[in-house]
């Protein structure tokens, strides 16, 4: 079932798909949203789409089976997109369907949402006509309206919800039959921002400072409202050079640091990045990723900042890459982020994009108990006096303390080359000794990375690659593949650098056919590929229109050459 809520930024569509997706979840279904919108505070048009299943979806679909319409614009732009059996949930008094298309079911939203109080409860009377037109009850979603608001206006929203129901009841009623119930087990319900701040709390991170930057903002704001409960501090700072000084200098201190930014932002980071290279300082770096260059399209989706991350700042040190792909793993895969700045005292990039920001679906609650929490700070038992900090060891990896950690030490830190103890140098001898140190860690750190996951055939013919958000339009795109009985599969990275080649280097050379997609221009993750391993894809698959790829899209391309 493919549910579609379009309209004006303003009008309310996020309520509407919030509401529907929570009940779903609750009423034990299966339930994925994804929302397109403009760089605006109100006008222009937005929409939000919800695939409801026995399990959960892996992407959004192309057809629609019930349009909400929250003006005119929104039927015109989508309706090309609806099923002879679909209905069109539209205010008569905002405009009329075309006598026609006998789909509309027009129902008085905001005369409705003003009887029961406000106008500006449209929204919640949509709520409830999508609801009677599936045939489900309200006593979830009176739940939720009880859980959201205060009494009055709880109260409000109830009747509002009753009435769109009433209405559409008579109109549609059970006009679609939703598929049996299909998850036993209790489910979560959020979306890739709010994943990404659960993690970082449940890594232990107890320090943010940000300039807010869609479409990374989500994690700011997620974070920012458990200050109190959790003893997090969150500091909005005036700009993204403040933001990762202030998060280096948090580290440098003792606590677990971390900054969001999207990649106009990040440009403005790279000398705090370098500054955490030279003086091994860990830093966690979350860059949600959106169409460049400049500041492109701030609310849309792309992959285009792979290159810039992996090279970004002056001097050569080591850092790790790493990415979020679909919910169930970015949670761990945060953590490992955590975990991997600290245990090898170097900066950690870990790319998202709006498409993954985003995205809410539902999977089961998170195992707190698989996350790694370890400090790799010196011990008292352990620490060789005089403490030096930069230590040269065999490992690559210095004896970390924090100020005040020993109090008779000195824990001293220099953004220019330095010794052992962290003085100035300018001799050429310890300038290699130094590089050398930081440069040694990238071999342990490989071994640390995981292979991609293969998805479909151990022995595929037709071979996919992919990275990042692009994960669940893959795995149905695998799917589809299949089911024509193709011998399919996906490679899909996670861990982008340093790059692990094990499973890459084993099945490229064997497939008849090969693609790397990837919501960019130039092929960057198939140009790191090529760099890295040597190896090299029959075919690229670009987009770069600021929207993630169809599944149905795919195909057709693959079967181009098949």
């Amino acid at each position: 079932m493919n549910i579609m809520i379009g309209g004006a930024a303003g009008d309310g569509m996020e309520t509407i798909a919030h509401l529907l997706g929570k009940t779903f979840a609750r009423e034990g279904y299966g339930v994925l949203t994804t929302k397109d919108y403009m760089s605006r505070v109100r006008g222009g048009h937005n929409f939000s789409c919800l695939r409801v299943g026995t399990k959960t979806p892996l992407a959004a679909a192309a057809s629609t089976d019930i349009l909400v319409a929250l003006n005119e614009e929104t039927y015109l732009l989508h309706r090309e997109r609806l099923q002879p059996n679909s209905r069109v949930v539209y205010d008569p008094e905002l405009f009329g369907m075309p006598a026609a298309d006998e789909r509309g079911l027009p129902i008085s939203l905001r005369a409705l949402a003003q009887a029961a109080g406000n106008k500006i409860m449209a929204n919640t009377v949509a709520t409830g006509a999508v609801l009677a037109i599936l045939g489900m009850g309200l006593t979830e979603a009176n739940r939720l309206l009880a859980e959201t608001f205060a009494p009055d206006k709880a109260r409000q929203n109830t009747a509002a919800l009753q009435a769109g129901y009433d209405v559409a009841a008579k109109l549609c009623g059970n006009c679609f039959i939703l598929p049996p119930k299909g998850l036993n087990e209790a489910m979560i319900f959020l979306d890739g921002n709010q994943a990404l701040g659960l993690a970082a709390l449940g890594s232990g991170c107890r320090f943010l400072a940000a300039y807010p930057m869609t479409p990374a903002t989500g994690v700011f704001s997620y974070l920012a409202g458990k200050q109190a409960e959790f003893g997090l501090v969150v500091e909005q700072a005036e700009d993204e050079i403040a933001a990762v000084n202030m998060a280096l200098g948090a580290s440098f201190a003792g606590a677990r640091a971390m900054t969001c930014t999207s990649g106009g932002g990040f440009a403005l980071m790279a000398e705090g990045l370098s500054l955490a290279g030279m003086t091994e300082t860990p830093l966690v770096i979350i860059v949600a990723m959106r169409p460049g260059p400049a500041t492109g399209l701030p609310t849309r989706s792309e992959q285009g900042d792979l290159n810039f991350v992996l090279h970004a700042s002056h001097g050569e040190f080591p850092r790790a890459v790493l990415c979020a792909t679909h919910l169930e793993d970015a949670f761990y895969r945060l953590n490992k982020a955590f975990d991997l700045t600290e245990k090898y005292q170097l900066p950690v990039i870990f790319l998202s994009d709006q498409y993954f920001a985003d995205t809410a679906r539902t999977i089961p609650p998170y195992d707190f108990a698989r996350l790694r929490y370890d400090r790799y700070l010196a011990s008292a038992e352990d620490l060789v006096r005089p403490y030096k900090r930069y230590r040269l060891t065999e490992s690559g990896i210095s004896p970390r303390a924090f100020p005040g950690q020993f109090p008779e030490e000195t824990v001293l830190a220099d953004s220019d080359e330095h010794d052992e103890d962290g003085h100035i140098i300018e001799d050429a001898a310890t300038r290699r000794l130094m590089v050398k140190k930081r440069l040694q860690r990238m071999e342990a750190l490989a071994a640390e990375m995981d292979e991609p996951e293969l998805y479909g055939h151990p022995e595929p013919e037709i071979l996919l690659l992919g990275w990042g958000s692009t994960c669940g339009i893959l795995r149905e795109a695998i799917d589809a593949l299949q089911s024509k009985r193709h011998q399919a599969a996906l490679l899909h990275f996670s861990d982008l650098w340093p790059l692990p080649k094990v499973l890459l280097t084993k099945f490229l050379p064997r497939a008849k056919i090969s693609f790397c997609v990837e919501n960019n221009a130039t092929g960057q993750f198939a140009g790191l590929l090529r760099r890295e391993t040597g190896l090299t894809v029959d075919h690229k698959m670009l987009q770069y229109d600021g929207r993630p790829f169809d599944k149905d899209v795919i195909v057709r391309e693959v079967l181009k050459y098949v």
